[in-house]
């Protein structure tokens, strides 16, 4: 169903959110998201500083948390994807890559669970040294991060299945801006996972690499 055949514009995703700019989502992620990057600059400063004035070497990160930085990069696009078929009004399109993307996310952690466990195979446990328990709580709580945008997803997905059954109902949905918010603020929040992950897994690589 195509908003466009019922009432022709051209207002763009971008534009219809403009007056959304200081909504209180808004303000609500942008504060969680510099808080989170604090945090984790604050913990990469602390494994530095301890690593150095130590002299405490540094883990090798197992080749999953490779592997992870491609399902998360995989989960960014699927999002633009799901972004692009709402701004087509492509229902099946957005529920479609909404799956996807969630599917990918829980690959994303039982993988990160198996790599936890093969830094266990290595008897490097949270208390092996002070550059494992950094590795372990860091990756820990991007891991927190990424579930408790799970439910987020699960969400958006459940909504559109409920609500998109009806060409009314899909227009209602499509020219919600509320809706539109929501879905370019979890578009964000799940970007920032991405590229925080990928900050994560270079910094620590760096760390092994130049020790």
């Amino acid at each position: 169903m195509n908003r466009r055949n019922i009432a022709p514009h051209d207002i763009s995703y971008e534009e219809d959110s403009v007056s959304l700019t200081f909504h209180p989502y808004n303000i609500l992620l942008t504060f969680t998201l510099a808080g989170i990057t604090a945090l984790f600059f604050a913990f990469s400063a602390a494994y530095l500083y301890t690593r150095v004035t130590m002299g405490i070497p540094p883990i090798k990160l197992p080749s999953l948390f490779f592997v992870n930085t491609a399902l998360l990069l995989g989960t960014s696009y699927t999002m633009i994807l799901a972004k692009k078929a709402y701004l087509n009004d492509n229902t099946e399109g957005y529920k479609s890559m909404l799956a996807v993307t969630i599917v990918m996310s829980i690959i994303f952690v039982i993988a990160q669970l198996i790599a936890w466990r093969q830094l266990f195979g290595q008897q490097i446990f949270i208390n092996y040294s002070t550059t494992a328990s950094y590795v372990y709580v860091i990756s820990g709580l991007h891991f927190a991060h990424v579930l408790a945008g799970l439910p987020f997803l699960g969400l958006f997905l459940w909504t559109a299945h409920s609500r998109m059954k009806e060409p009314v109902s899909v227009l209602v949905y499509f020219s919600d801006p509320e809706k539109q918010l929501k879905l370019k603020l979890l578009t964000r929040y799940w970007h920032y996972l991405d590229a925080l992950w990928i900050y994560l897994v270079v910094f620590f690589s760096l760390n092994y690499l130049l020790s």
